[in-house]
């Protein structure tokens, strides 16, 4: 069991030749209603990044 203050401190996974993988909470995860595979947009925002849900 991870203590309280090490449960937000994630590692990064090299996924392949140019690809880094990051695992987010899975409370996050359902607390903003994502599913499996779904779309989500990556941004680079001052201080960090921002992702947020996939619109057409």
């Amino acid at each position: 069991m991870k203590k309280e203050n090490e449960k937000n401190i994630r590692k990064l996974t090299k996924l392949g030749g140019k690809s880094i993988g990051l695992t987010i909470p899975i409370e996050l995860v359902r607390e903003l209603g994502w599913k499996e595979k779904q779309k989500v947009v990556v941004k680079r925002v001052h201080g960090g990044v921002m992702i947020k849900d996939w619109k057409k």
